[in-house]
């Protein structure tokens, strides 16, 4: 009996290491984003990938092209505090794309990884839209608009465009801006090349991203995690649960529209990066 409790805590003591994985795919963002990557929907899945006792090291598979600037430093400073908690090690792994907000949850890392072919950076903020107002001169339509409060229209598509309104846009845009950039150096530190202007919103490719600091070095994932903690390692992938209809390869009707509509967007904004 002493022989095989001996035996059962011995094994529990060479059990082979678990490396949590996190996977952050997807847009960043719960507004015209319908369900991409929020902190609130994945508050629950960073505390199941903490929450193993035995736990080597998180590990997180990014390939996000951005998205909500907000989300980004909500879901980062998340994953750094859990880390704090557990005094567990998180280790980045790019794939296609970790850019703009991507980048941002990358450097929630201790190490960051790339492909030869991941696409880098985009320490950078950007607003896009269209402007329909000569459009709608042409056929005759009239724009009314009334507000309290002079910037309440700010930037309308359905109006020409107002110097004042680019220049309240941009100082707002810079003030995200330097956020984003005391992020990076706060987590990177003196790991960034010294002399390269890495905040203009430029991208950086595999062995690039390595030379200027952004990451730490090429690798997959779970060779560089069995290279670090042995053969055994075992992995416990942690992803969203899926809706029944969505098991059943047939969302809701509201839940199609949904989707369709993130996925214009999702589209559009990996298509940045000719993905």
């Amino acid at each position: 009996m002493l022989n095989a409790l001996r035996d059962g805590f011995a094994s529990l003591k060479t059990r082979p290491p678990l490396v949590s994985v996190l996977r952050l795919n997807g847009a960043i963002g719960g507004a015209g984003l319908g369900r991409g990557l929020t902190d609130a929907a994945l508050a629950p899945l960073v505390e199941r990938a903490f929450a193993p006792r035995r736990l080597a090291a998180v590990a997180l598979s990014i390939n996000s092209p951005g998205g909500s600037p907000v989300q980004s430093a909500l879901i980062a400073a998340r994953i750094r505090r859990k880390a704090a908690e557990k005094s567990v090690p998180v280790i980045a792994f790019c794939e296609d794309v970790a850019a703009s907000g991507g980048y941002w949850l990358a450097t929630a890392a201790d190490e960051i990884f790339a492909d030869d072919n991941s696409i880098v950076g985009s320490i950078g903020v950007i607003y896009a839209g269209f402007g329909f107002h000569a459009l709608l001169e042409r056929q005759g339509v009239e724009r009314r608009v009334h507000t309290a409060g002079r910037s309440k229209s700010l930037l309308d598509p359905f109006r020409p465009e107002k110097p004042e309104d680019v220049e309240r846009i941009v100082s707002l845009q810079t003030v995200i801006h330097e956020n984003f950039i005391a992020q990076v150096k706060d987590r990177r530190g003196a790991k960034l090349a010294e002399g390269a202007d890495l905040f203009t919103g430029e991208i950086w490719v595999g062995r690039q991203a390595v030379e200027v600091g952004l990451i730490d070095g090429l690798g997959h994932l779970v060779p560089v995690m069995k290279a670090r903690f042995g053969e055994k390692t075992r992995f416990s992938v942690i992803s969203p649960k899926r809706s029944f209809f969505q098991r059943l390869g047939a969302p809701g009707v509201e839940e199609g529209f949904a989707a369709a509509g993130r996925a214009i967007e999702e589209r559009a904004l990996f298509a940045r990066y000719g993905l």
